[in-house]
């Protein structure tokens, strides 16, 4: 029996034992499932400024956690070997992580300066059954939970995940539905779950600059007066790109040129930091 996955814009119709375009979600039996639920590829305690973020809890550490696949299609990913897998071929090497034993390793690190737990590394809301339940476990711990996402999952999975989310590093990829198209993704989606997350949590965001794709200056400044109509007191990385994955026929993005750039969105936004 075909079934059709409601989490994000791809609305992917499955036949029965089908995987989605993410690689994680899956039919069985005629519902969609989590099919990354508790499979954990990466786990690190992380400076809370790598997710990014620099204006939560600055100076403290957060238990980074992930698993696989993801719903866009970026041509420069830096974890494609755990973002791109279970779209074709084997699944990665993952180990078995309940959500109760998650919360748990969490709460131990608290004393080493841990405030929490950061769902990151691949796209979290393609398993976001996980997420929920795990971070609803943190939160009755008294920690934070901290999502690290391309923002690209409808409104009614971003309400299951909201009350127990404390902060998000959304990547805004640009400012073009053109080149949103490109990566697999929509950009109104994207601006929508935004604009509602910062509504209910700290959200700074993340614009990856790649030379010939998003890097005209007055896309910039569209990009940060919009950012500003949502809340000018939002913060906007501007990092720079470096050859990978399937991108390495460019040089890295010009150092200069991302700071031009980030000098652009200054004249609207208060809060800009250069990345990378």
């Amino acid at each position: 029996m075909k079934a059709v996955c409601p989490v994000c814009m791809h609305h992917c119709c499955l036949e029965e034992g089908q995987r989605g375009l993410c690689g994680a979600r899956k039919n069985e039996g005629g519902r969609i499932l989590c099919g990354n639920y508790g499979k954990v590829t990466s786990l690190a305690l992380d400076p809370i400024e790598k997710k990014p973020l620099k204006m939560f809890k600055p100076g403290s550490l957060v238990l980074s956690v992930g698993s696989y696949g993801c719903n866009l299609s970026c041509p420069f990913c830096q974890n494609h070997s755990i973002s791109m897998a279970g779209r074709a071929g084997a699944l990665p090497e993952t180990v078995d992580v309940s959500p109760d034993v998650l919360a748990e390793k969490a709460y131990q690190l608290k004393g080493f300066g841990n405030t929490g737990l950061a769902f990151t590394y691949n796209e979290p809301l393609v398993g976001w059954e996980y997420v929920r339940d795990t971070a609803r476990l943190v939160k009755e711990k008294g920690m934070d939970n901290i999502l690290v996402t391309n923002g690209s999952a409808s409104a009614e999975i971003l309400e299951e995940l909201l009350p127990y989310v404390d902060a998000m590093n959304i990547d805004l990829k640009g400012f073009c539905q053109e080149y949103y198209r490109k990566l697999g993704g929509d950009l109104e989606m994207v601006k929508e779950f935004i604009a509602r997350a910062a509504r209910s949590c700290h959200v700074e965001l993340t614009t990856l600059i790649v030379p010939g794709e998003n890097d005209l200056p007055e896309e910039m400044e569209q990009e940060a007066m919009w950012i500003r109509s949502v809340g000018e007191e939002i913060p906007l990385h501007v990092t720079r790109f470096f050859p990978r994955y399937r991108m390495t026929d460019r040089e890295a993005t010009n150092a200069a040129k991302v700071c031009g750039l980030a000098e652009r969105a200054r004249k609207y936004l208060k809060y800009v930091f250069l990345g990378n």
